[in-house]
């Protein structure tokens, strides 16, 4: 079974720092290291958002404009996780989130219908 798991989730305060990972089940281990993936979030009552995609090769990176020069995605080779760093927090920055990966190679990609792979979610919760 192809499954994704965030960790790294919790409680900070504005203007603080977590960073997220994403690993593959076992499953798909030996074949995430060519894919796209994604990091997309969703706050209570609104809708899930794209935050941040890194392409296939790990060559380039896109970002929404609301966490660009905060957020950072990056991988790593040996063990296939997957980061998304977060700096300088804030309140608005308090979701659910996801992260996806595309079974294609190509990428990065922005758009939640493109991606075949979620995890389950995990809290990040930004106070004032």
């Amino acid at each position: 079974q192809v499954r994704l798991v965030e960790s790294g989730g919790g409680l900070v305060q504005a203007g603080g720092s977590l960073r997220l990972s994403c690993a593959a089940s076992e499953r798909m281990f030996g074949i995430f290291s060519d894919y796209p993936m994604g990091w997309f979030r969703q706050a209570p009552g609104k809708e899930r958002e794209f935050v941040g995609g890194i392409s296939w090769d790990g060559g380039t990176t896109t970002y929404a404009d609301s966490v660009k020069g905060r957020f950072t995605i990056s991988r790593d080779n040996p063990t296939r996780l997957r980061y998304l760093q977060m700096n300088s927090l804030k309140p608005e920055d308090t979701a659910l989130y996801y992260c996806a990966a595309a079974a294609v190679h190509g990428g990065p990609l922005r758009s939640i219908s493109e991606y075949d792979y979620w995890g389950q979610g995990i809290q990040v919760t930004v106070s004032s």
